[in-house]
């Protein structure tokens, strides 16, 4: 599959049902692994260089390329979007002015001379002083600049900023901003022709870009005479601050912005194209391997989360072997007396409570609803992390990530229904509300985060944000999740309300039994409060990195930790549950239903609360009330999925532990 291929097979209307379809087809397309679709190019081809959305590491707001007066192509038409994933990221793709040509380099080349009114003068002194950059890709290779950190502790590769100051970042003079009018494009490309080349398909001479670097200055450019824009196309414009032959003079004035007054920019760019031994395999690493992103905080991450698993686990063992073991034993003696019998019922509380145990709870219907959502995103979080760690969601293929997501949260809606059907079934029986199980197992949980995602749509769009969603495609989710979703639900809630009735291995009594008097912390609250700090210990450094990498627009490549961790958080959420289940049995609460989700669920509090506290620390230079807003809505969907998937992992467990502990004992 090469990049043009992608282009044609995704060449759509952004019509409702084009949408459907880009949501549909674009897999087969946008899954290859990283290093195995190449593109070559000969000596004098032109190169298309696209414009992406203009981005700040102080706001998740991104802002069309020309919301800023740039040089526009003759021509010039906007690109479609690869995927319906591209298009809810906010990714928004520009023909830009800038002409390349394989193997040939170019000095002081003149883009064209704009002139800037007032009114756009401020502008660009506002995204300037949010730190706003542009970004560009060639050959689907973000173009970057090096950016060496001021201790020289290390570096990394980032966008190009629009401009610069000499003074505080605060301080917004316009006197202290200067334009970056001046592009020094670097093209590294490796060529096929190199010996210890194994791309056996490209038979024929050519080069493969493994590099695009974008280094940005300010130049105030002077000329003779009067402008005339018909050298542009002829590259006869002749400046004094920028020679063809040796490039711009190191002595240049800077380019000053000036405010509230109209003025002219010239902008000018270079073209180097330099020799790179770097495989074409391995040209994404210079991208993926951040200094912000060390690997020893990810491995002392995971030796301390192995650690807590290791904890929870010996409880859970010593729990099983020696307390249950023992009891189960002492009260299944057959040959005790009467009384030695209920002596050894009266030690242990959990036993106790045999004939409450599975009496269903208030609000049975919709904790089943919750239950089925839950396993809804837990068999999306599995298929996404599997997918995205067998390397088939590379970070070329924009959006991918996002609609592998949205496919496998539609196709997980089969065993959503089927749960959900089959817990109703068991607390309600025969008088069960199907039609109103179903419906709320398909609407509840994408209904919340559509209307949230909805709610910040609007906002975004009334900002003028890329990020804002077309109708048509919000249009185009709701037909696909009514043509495909909704569907899958019906039938697994139809095959689950067919299976036999989970029978209780226990007869519920006619009468509830008194819960006694609970000791404070092993109340409702507390107990879970208690149950999400273990498991928030495991995600919290992956999260930092998540977070960190959504805020400033970096990229996040660590699926091999990711999973990792996402392993070890399951097995905790379900020991934790289980461990406290089984304490609040013993003291004699029966009312485990509603607490075990919740108890599995509490890591999301932690998290948005840790949520929280990232903004204060990293983000508190949010330059508006927009920007707040979509940062803490967009964490409170991650955190309603989180919450609905660990509450169901921490339910089902303690269901199946209970089960089958209750199953053992022999009851009279």
């Amino acid at each position: 599959v090469t990049d043009r291929s992608l282009q044609r097979s995704m060449a759509t209307s952004r019509a409702a049902l084009a949408a459907i379809i880009l949501a549909l087809l674009p897999s087969a397309g946008a899954f290859y692994l990283p290093g195995v679709a190449p593109r070559k190019y000969v000596q004098g081809e032109q190169l298309m260089v696209k414009a992406n959305t203009l981005t700040s590491n102080l706001t998740p707001l991104q802002f069309d390329y020309y919301n800023i007066p740039f040089c526009e192509p003759k021509n010039g038409e906007r690109a479609l979007p690869e995927n319906l994933g591209e298009v809810l990221a906010g990714e928004r793709t520009e023909t830009s002015a800038y002409q390349f040509h394989t193997n040939v380099s170019r000095l002081c080349k003149t883009a064209c001379r704009r002139s800037w009114t007032p009114r756009q003068v401020d502008e660009y002194r506002d995204f300037a002083a949010a730190h706003f950059r542009a970004n560009m890709r060639l050959d689907n290779l973000p173009g970057a600049e090096l950016v060496v950190y001021r201790d020289q502790s290390g570096h990394e590769f980032v966008s190009y900023r629009l401009g610069y100051s000499l003074a505080e970042p605060s301080d917004k003079n316009a006197s202290n901003f200067y334009v970056n009018n001046h592009l020094r494009f670097t093209i590294r490309y490796h060529d096929v022709q190199t010996k210890g080349t194994r791309l056996q398909e490209i038979e024929e001479p050519g080069a493969l870009i493994v590099g695009f670097e974008v280094k940005a200055m300010s130049i105030d450019h002077q000329f003779e005479g009067k402008w005339n824009d018909a050298c542009v196309k002829k590259n006869t414009c002749e400046l004094f601050t920028c020679d063809p032959n040796t490039g711009p003079e190191p002595t240049a004035p800077k380019l000053v912005l000036k405010t509230h007054q109209k003025m002219d920019v010239v902008f000018t760019y270079d073209v180097l194209w330099v020799h790179s031994d770097v495989k074409w395999a391995s040209r994404w690493d210079v991208y993926l391997q951040m200094q912000w992103q060390d690997d020893e905080i990810h491995w002392f991450s995971i030796v301390n989360s192995s650690v807590i698993l290791l904890f929870l686990s010996g409880m859970v063992a010593m729990i099983m072997l020696r307390i249950l073991r023992k009891d189960l034993y002492r009260y299944n003696q057959l040959d005790q007396s009467e009384e030695a019998r209920e002596e050894a019922r009266e030690e242990t509380g959990w036993k106790l409570v045999y004939g409450d145990v599975f009496r269903p709870p208030k609000g049975a219907s919709l904790l089943a609803v919750f239950i089925g959502s839950g396993v809804q995103v837990l068999g999306m979080s599995c298929c996404t992390i599997s997918f995205a760690v067998l390397g088939f969601l590379s970070p070329s293929n924009r959006g991918s990530l996002l609609l592998v997501m949205i496919l496998f949260f539609v196709f997980m809606g089969f065993p959503a229904g089927y749960v959900s059907a089959i817990f109703c079934k068991m607390f309600k029986g025969a008088g069960t509300d199907r039609l109103k199980n179903t419906l709320l197992t398909a609407t509840l949980f994408p209904g919340v985060v559509f209307l949230i995602f909805f709610g910040l749509n609007l906002m975004i769009w009334g900002d003028q944000g890329t990020g804002a969603v077309p109708f048509g495609t919000l249009v185009a989710l709701l037909l696909f999740w009514f043509a495909l979703s909704l569907p899958l639900v019906f039938l697994g809630s139809f095959l689950g309300f067919r299976r036999d009735t989970i029978e209780p291995p226990v007869r519920t009594n006619a009468i509830p039994r008194q819960i006694p008097e609970q000791i404070w912390y092993m109340r409702s609250v507390p107990s879970v409060l208690m149950g999400g700090v273990l498991p928030f210990g495991v995600v919290f450094v992956e999260l930092f990195f998540i977070l960190s990498s959504i805020w400033q627009h970096r990229f996040y490549y660590f699926f091999g930790f990711l999973t990792l961790v996402f392993c070890i958080l399951l097995l905790i959420c379900a020991e934790i549950s289980l461990v406290l289940c089984y304490l609040q049995l013993c003291a004699e609460d029966y009312k485990w239903w509603w607490r075990s989700f919740f108890v599995g669920g509490a890591t999301a509090w932690y998290m948005l609360a840790y949520g929280a506290y990232h903004y204060v620390a990293r983000a508190h230079h949010a330059i508006s009330l927009v920007s707040s807003v979509i940062y803490f809505g967009y964490l409170g969907m991650i955190c309603y999925a989180f919450f609905v998937m660990t509450g169901a992992v921490g339910f089902l467990t303690c269901f199946v532990f209970l089960k089958k502990i209750y199953g053992s004992v022999k009851i009279d």
